[in-house]
């Protein structure tokens, strides 16, 4: 790495500035990698005839902006390879879905140029996210997490013992909680988030009116699934429809040629289901609205396109929400976004 670095003597630069705009120099042009260990402190300074205050002031600004770290015992190591950005933002992403992209683009939109983000999935396994939050532990400025995870069973659990003795080794005004809510930082952390139960609840009240036409009302609730729903849904249907005196039913998938019957609403979550039902519908020859009412959980353009009625979170507000968060370094903010009924023509 010596041969790299450039300090002149002749410069009216501080010699600490000159380490740190070379170092960067050579982040910049590949020359020296992320995880690549750099000389120590004393072996600096003899090489090139510095004091080792004046190394030592370098490499400490070079850490508190996470371009290099130090390990005890071990020395100092380059965190940081992409330097353009004044703010570099990690995003890790429970799974790679419409829904969830249109957060990501609503973000990127708003965050505007002066900052980097790297996108990562880890398909609600704990031990991928941990490792890549273990990866990436002091080389983000911010990090914001959708917290959805999947037990040995397949069933959702919104955090483990696992997941959270590693968020809390991350400064708190670091970490933004989307989509998700948990109190681990005494409200220093930002969580813009849904009330999954209560959302669902008020949510299909608005439409109580067009949905109590109908006579029964089933649930497509995938009990099991690679990646797994809030049982939280769950319980808010329920509450709905015992609260207003409805038929209701529970099932795990929409089946191949399931029994349809005119007066049946059902609500799917999976877009698996959804279009497997509005295919049976179709070739039972019922009318769509009038004979079987469909309500599709999580906005998306093409339900939009197609009619369907839906349940969602306003995805738009999120994703902006979180980036003025970053923009105006917000702290220790808790805010719920809005979740709304948008009718259409399947109910």
């Amino acid at each position: 790495m010596m041969k790299f670095i450039k300090i002149d003597e002749n410069s009216r630069v501080p010699k600490y500035q000159q380490i740190i705009d070379s170092i960067i120099h050579n982040i910049s042009n590949g020359n020296l990698t992320i995880d690549q260990k750099i000389p120590s402190i004393n072996m600096f300074s003899e090489e090139f005839y510095l004091s080792r205050d004046t190394v030592e002031k370098a490499y400490s600004i070079l850490k508190e902006r996470n371009i290099i770290t130090s390990i005890r015992g071990k020395g100092f190591y380059i965190s940081r390879t992409k330097l353009i950005s004044k703010v570099n933002i990690l995003f890790l992403m429970n799974k790679l879905s419409t829904y969830k992209l249109r957060t990501y683009n609503y973000f990127i939109d708003s965050i505007g140029a002066n900052s980097h983000t790297d996108l990562h999935i880890y398909h609600c396994d704990e031990t991928l996210f941990l490792n890549l939050l273990d990866k990436n532990m002091a080389a983000y400025d911010y990090y914001i997490i959708m917290p959805h995870f999947k037990t040995e069973n397949l069933e959702h659990i919104s955090f483990t013992e696992k997941v959270l003795e590693k968020l809390k080794k991350l400064t708190p005004e670091k970490l933004i909680l989307l989509d998700n809510s948990k109190p681990i930082f005494n409200g220093k952390t930002n969580e813009i988030y849904q009330d999954f139960e209560n959302d669902i609840y008020v949510a299909l009240t608005e439409g109580l009116e067009k949905i109590k036409k109908y006579e029964k009302i089933m649930l497509i609730y995938p009990e099991k699934s690679v990646y797994p729903y809030p049982k939280r849904i769950l319980h808010g249907f329920r509450k709905f429809c015992v609260e207003h005196k409805l038929d209701f039913e529970i099932l795990n998938k929409v089946y191949d040629d399931m029994i349809l019957k005119r007066g049946d609403l059902f609500i799917t979550i999976e877009e698996t289901d959804l279009v497997s039902l509005v295919k049976q519908v179709r070739e039972d020859e019922y009318k769509l609205g009038k004979d079987i009412g469909i309500i599709s959980y999580n906005e998306t353009p093409l339900k939009d396109l197609l009619g369907i009625s839906t349940i969602s979170t306003d995805f738009k507000v999120m994703g902006e929400t979180t980036a003025e968060i970053i923009l105006n370094k917000t702290k220790g903010c808790k805010i719920k976004v809005p979740f709304n009924f948008i009718n259409r023509d399947s109910l």
